[in-house]
């Protein structure tokens, strides 16, 4: 089957992202890094020098696509990272959550902070990571967290942002994937 695709070239490396439609007559660009080794660590790259001036302790994500991101930026800034669990499992203990919708899943999901971790950032300066971010609504599931669990979000990366480009002008991002409607 051939799929149409995007064209995108980000931190060095010419990619084709699929169209996908997530609503009628709207499509957009998926982008899933999961296994392009040489795209996470390009885009972790320069991310972290981005991000290189902010006073962020810890790196902060949501599973699970961005995982390999995270994990990559986490090397290159030799700084800790946390992952938000979409699902609680009992050895999470006394965890903090937050309900978030995901436009790529076209659910609602809840986000999950393990109480290890919990104690990790509890009063500590973190930066919010995710591979795209397009509606918002992850990246509030895990500011919401953050704020219950007593933690200062000083920045927000991701490797692109999506839709309106006006929306997203706090966040440090390496692209911007269009919308198509139509």
């Amino acid at each position: 089957m051939s799929r149409e695709t995007h064209e995108v070239t980000v931190a060095g490396l010419t990619r084709h992202f699929p169209l996908f439609e997530v609503a009628p007559q709207v499509r957009i660009a998926i982008v899933n890094i999961l296994g392009d080794t040489e795209l996470v660590q390009a885009s972790a790259k320069a991310l972290a020098t981005e991000l290189s001036g902010t006073e962020g302790k810890i790196l902060v994500t949501a599973e699970a696509k961005s995982i390999p991101l995270i994990y990559a930026l986490s090397v290159e800034m030799k700084r800790p990272f946390v992952v938000l669990r979409k699902a609680y499992k009992p050895y999470m203990g006394d965890a903090l959550t937050a309900e978030t919708y995901s436009i790529t899943t076209g659910a609602k999901q809840d986000l999950f902070l393990d109480e290890k971790d919990r104690e990790l950032i509890k009063g500590q300066a973190v930066i919010l990571v995710d591979d795209v971010i397009s509606t918002g609504s992850t990246l509030q599931g895990m500011e919401l967290v953050m704020e219950k669990a007593e933690a200062n979000v000083v920045a927000r990366a991701a490797i692109f942002t999506e839709g309106d480009r006006s929306k997203w002008t706090n966040i440090v991002a390496l692209g911007h994937l269009p919308v198509f409607t139509g």
